[in-house]
């Protein structure tokens, strides 16, 4: 792993030196522009459009637009100066519970490893963090970057997650066309209710996959090879306008059968999604007669 920071963890007079490396990766598919008269990919040049000409990183700096046109200019050690009496080091503020903490706020997660000869303050706060059930909220400053951050035990490992300051989360009172009041009919939640319990099991992260990245690099492997690619049409799915119905459906659809063992086990036979009801499934229900007093379109 690529180291992405340096410095130290305090915590009262503590001093733990660490290492931080990325614990995610992106693996989204990079595409470039592409000139399609001759196939070359395009370029990016950094123009003024005053000098007309291009202009060398060595002549460029930071600006802030405080009126429309109008820049105060920012040489770069002047940004390091204001960062520097921290960025070597993460300042442990609070311990808290790690449920008091919405995942809204969460943003990029890193690993920490021990530095030099501090294994054993690493270990120590490692194993007290653990044994209170308590994570860190500290401050760090990663590129010039000041953040929020919470430092917990994952494994046998510290990880560091930078979280969001409170004024950068927008506040949901923005959000249009919220409903004020909920009116439930109490059979629909019931069933609702039904449904998720039924639909509920231990997080797997291992069964979910990317299934778009998967088709991409297929359909570029494809192409490299020649092979004519041909897109199948989407089928039409069938708008289910009775919640109820939806609700009905979306249950059978995942009860329990008993297997030899006679233990219940969950029908994984298909693919259903109800629309127009807010239910998606990923099992197939039996197939049903139609009710008289139920409408469909198509």
């Amino acid at each position: 792993m690529h180291t992405v920071w340096k410095g130290a963890i305090s915590f009262g007079l503590v001093h733990v030196p660490v290492k931080m490396f990325s614990a995610t990766e992106d693996k989204d598919i990079s595409m470039r522009y592409v000139h399609k008269v001759c196939g070359s990919p395009l370029s990016y040049v950094r123009k003024c459009p005053v000098c007309e000409k291009e202009v060398e990183w060595e002549e460029i700096s930071k600006g802030y637009e405080y009126e429309k046109g109008k820049f105060v200019l920012f040489e770069k050690e002047e940004l390091e100066q204001l960062s520097d009496q921290n960025n070597k080091n993460i300042t442990i503020l609070d311990f808290v519970d790690l449920n008091e903490i919405d995942p809204i706020y969460f943003q990029k997660t890193y690993y920490l490893s021990p530095d030099q000869a501090g294994s054993n303050a690493y270990m120590l706060l490692m194993e007290a963090m653990r044994q209170s059930g308590k994570i860190g909220i500290a401050k760090i400053s990663i590129r010039s970057k000041s953040s929020l951050a919470a430092i917990r035990v994952l494994d046998k490992c510290l990880a560091i997650e930078t979280i969001f300051y409170p004024d950068e989360i927008r506040p949901v009172s923005q959000v249009p066309n919220l409903p004020e009041t909920a009116i439930v009919n109490d059979k629909e939640m019931d069933m609702a209710k039904m449904l998720i319990e039924q639909l509920s099991t231990p997080f797997d992260p291992e069964k979910y996959t990317d299934d778009y990245r998967v088709a991409l690099l297929q359909l570029i492997q494809n192409k490299v090879s020649g092979e004519e690619v041909k897109i199948a049409p989407a089928r039409q799915e069938t708008n289910v306008i009775d919640l109820m119905a939806a609700l009905q459906a979306s249950i059978e659809a995942v009860k329990p059968m008993v297997t030899d063992a006679g233990k219940p086990k969950r029908k994984r036979s298909g693919s259903t999604k109800v629309e127009g009801a807010g239910v998606e499934s990923s099992i197939k229900p039996k197939p049903r007669a139609p009710s008289k007093n139920k409408k469909t379109v198509s």
